[in-house]
């Protein structure tokens, strides 16, 4: 079970760059960097359907009506009027409609910076979705100075917006976790020695580290160390490792930043084969499908 906040404001012997002091989910979040560029809102009809932009992420505010949100594999999740929801990654798999009434949001969209921790986020669900009665304290001041600004278009508007954004989507991080559902890194950091598992893992992608590495590290045994880990990330060590660098190879292969075979041999498989199965185990599409992807937008983008 998930620790009490309480738990989370300890300073652990881990240290990150720039912060002296402060708790753990401070150090971490202040690592996120957001690029937040555009507010806007947005009126649905009674069972019509919302388009969120791909390769963006988003952070919503319903102001009126009822929404369903679906993915596939996933329970559908209701949002109701009030209510927050926050979409980390690309909301292409997703289907967002109004349900028996027209509906109304104010819609937030950002981007995580490649400078920030932003590898550690594909550990967060595909949904937060936050209620009303959690977030009438704070939301309806920060919508409301959100749309000032959109609004306004006054020289560093566009700056207050990203910064709001940026505010907004952390204070939704942390009533998330002070609701006790974080899982994933927000999970493990509530443990100060899955944390430097997790430090270890995510410093050092090129290198593979075994459980006895990672539990050395941690100052721990072997099995408490994995059965701990397990419990408070929902994936083993090594299991989340791997993903965590299959989710780096899509970077780099959205990026361009090398070829398929080699993006596999970088991040630890010996073939192009291997990696390809991996990927496409995890990703449900072949590796080359992203890479030749990425080549047509760049393409597009010139013309």
């Amino acid at each position: 079970m998930m620790k009490s906040l309480q738990d989370l404001i300890v300073r652990p012997e881990l240290q990150i760059q720039g912060i002296a002091t402060g708790d753990l989910l401070s150090q971490v979040l202040s690592q996120i960097r957001l690029t937040g560029d555009r507010v806007y809102s947005c009126q649905l009809q009674a069972k019509g359907r919302m388009e969120l932009e791909g390769r963006a992420a988003h952070v919503c505010v319903l102001e009126q009506g009822r929404l369903k949100v679906t993915r596939a594999g996933e329970p559908p999740a209701t949002i109701d009027s009030g209510d927050l929801f926050l979409l980390p990654r690309d909301p292409e798999e997703l289907r967002i409609t109004a349900v028996d009434e027209p509906a109304s949001l104010v819609v937030c969209r950002f981007w995580f910076d490649a400078s920030s921790l932003r590898a550690m986020l594909f550990a967060l669900p595909w949904l937060i979705h936050i209620r009303r009665v959690d977030a009438a304290a704070w939301i309806e001041g920060l919508v409301h100075y959100l749309l000032l600004e959109a609004n306004d278009g006054q020289p560093g508007g566009a700056l207050m917006i990203s910064r709001l954004i940026d505010l907004i989507v952390i204070r939704t991080l942390r009533t998330w976790v002070h609701q006790g559902r974080a899982a994933g890194w927000l999970g493990g950091l509530s443990d100060v020695r899955v944390a430097r598992a997790l430090r270890k893992i995510h410093e050092q992608p090129l290198q593979r580290s075994s459980i006895d590495e990672l539990a050395g590290v941690a100052g721990m045994s072997r099995s408490s160390f994995s059965e701990r880990f397990t419990a408070l990330v929902g994936r083993s060590p090594l299991r989340y490792q791997n993903e965590w660098r299959l989710t780096l190879a899509r970077d780099m292969l959205a990026k361009r930043s090398a070829r398929v075979g080699e993006v596999g041999i970088a991040i630890g498989y010996e073939s192009e084969a291997a990696f390809s199965r991996a990927y496409k185990a995890y990703f449900g599409r072949s590796p080359r499908v992203d890479y030749n992807r990425s080549f047509r937008s760049v393409r597009a983008a010139r013309r």
